[in-house]
């Protein structure tokens, strides 16, 4: 189903994408608000060899960056503090400017046509920016209003919406009473009021509680069966795995890997882990074991992931079976005079595949 965007008169013909996932795609030309667009069902986003570099910086914040993301997938735009996320996404939401390249939402230039864009699109951001002053309701209707939405329509919507998540007990009630998970889920349903094609997400489950992450979780994948199509940033590798269809890992500025979750962890050297945990006694440090245990044949990796008082949590990421491990790993733990009080096989990892491309940890 092909949805018509606000003031557009639409022509619609189909045409293929070969560059992409086996997608329907259709054209709608026509104009928006003094802007001529020709919107593209098939291929939500998109950026080609975009670049932005900002005065007195000696580098560029994007370098380069192509990819593009399918009409209803989730797409998780994954890398560390200061890798080129926020700036790419500023630039798809007309709020950064490129210094070259190009950024299109639906086909349209985030440049030559912002306005259409940002009708295109929903943004929810990691801090919560709801008006405190109003309701959750009015806070929807607002939106929608500021959109242009139909009065008729926009009632309609809000009530589904707070349906959808959950909200209509407490529809009337203002925004400093509920908690961090409903506040979230508020922002998400403001979002789609005025019906966009791409939902960009950042962090959406932070400070959540394990109930409240599961339930946006639930609505995110409801919206792309939908047809909604999201991108996500997020430092939270179990999120990404869970949610994106596809992932682009970038550093830099640059795009560094680009493909499923499941075929990233299956290119990497590492097969599986083993995450034991020590209790250290004397003089011993946590850096002395580490370096020990990095030492012995058939580690690639090993990282402090945990730690109370003198127990630590250490995760070794393998490049064969773990099972043959054990027994080096509990000779070597005991060598340096430690205690071996736990051990548990596990296999490679979303974070395994960030940390060998990018050599940081999301920690």
């Amino acid at each position: 189903m092909v949805r018509t965007p606000p003031c557009v008169c639409c022509c619609i013909s189909p045409r293929r994408c070969p560059s992409l996932p086996d997608h329907a795609l259709a054209l709608t030309t026509g104009r928006v608000r003094h802007e001529t667009v020709t919107i593209v069902e098939a291929i939500a986003v998109e950026v080609r060899d975009l670049v932005k570099r900002y005065p007195k910086a000696r580098t560029d914040a994007v370098d380069r960056l192509t990819f593009a993301v399918a009409g209803g997938e989730i797409f998780g735009l994954l890398g560390p503090n200061g890798a080129g996320k926020s700036t790419t996404i500023g630039v798809l939401t007309t709020r950064v400017r490129p210094t070259a390249g190009q950024a299109l939402i639906a086909n349209v230039d985030v440049t030559v046509a912002p306005r259409t864009v940002r009708s295109l699109l929903g943004v929810v951001p990691q801090r919560n920016n709801l008006d405190r002053s109003l309701s959750v309701r009015q806070n929807l209707l607002f939106h929608a209003a500021y959109h242009g939405v139909p009065k008729a329509v926009r009632t309609r919507r809000a009530e589904a919406l707070l349906e959808q998540f959950s909200l209509t007990d407490r529809a009337n009630e203002k925004p400093d009473l509920f908690s961090g998970g409903q506040n979230q889920r508020m922002m998400i349903a403001r979002a789609l009021m005025h019906d966009p094609r791409v939902l960009f997400l950042d962090e959406p489950s932070t400070g959540l509680d394990p109930a409240a992450r599961l339930f946006v979780w639930d609505r995110i994948r409801e919206l792309r069966e939908a047809g909604v199509t999201i991108v996500l940033t997020t430092h939270d590798m179990d999120e990404a795995a869970a949610l994106a269809d596809r992932v682009g890992i970038v550093d830099s500025g640059r795009l560094l890997a680009l493909d499923t979750p499941a075929a990233l962890v299956r290119g990497l050297a590492t097969g599986s882990s083993l995450q034991v945990t020590v209790e250290l006694a004397g003089e011993l440090g946590v850096a002395g074991l580490l370096d020990r245990l990095g030492t012995l044949a058939g580690v690639q990796r090993c990282e402090q992931v945990g730690a109370e008082a003198a127990v630590y949590t250490i995760r070794l990421c393998l490049t064969g079976e773990a099972a043959a491990m054990i027994t080096p790993v509990a000779t070597a733990v005991a060598e340096v005079g430690a205690r071996l009080t736990g051990m548990e096989i596990g296999e490679a990892s979303l974070e395994d595949v960030f940390i060998e491309l990018t050599g940081r940890s999301l920690r």
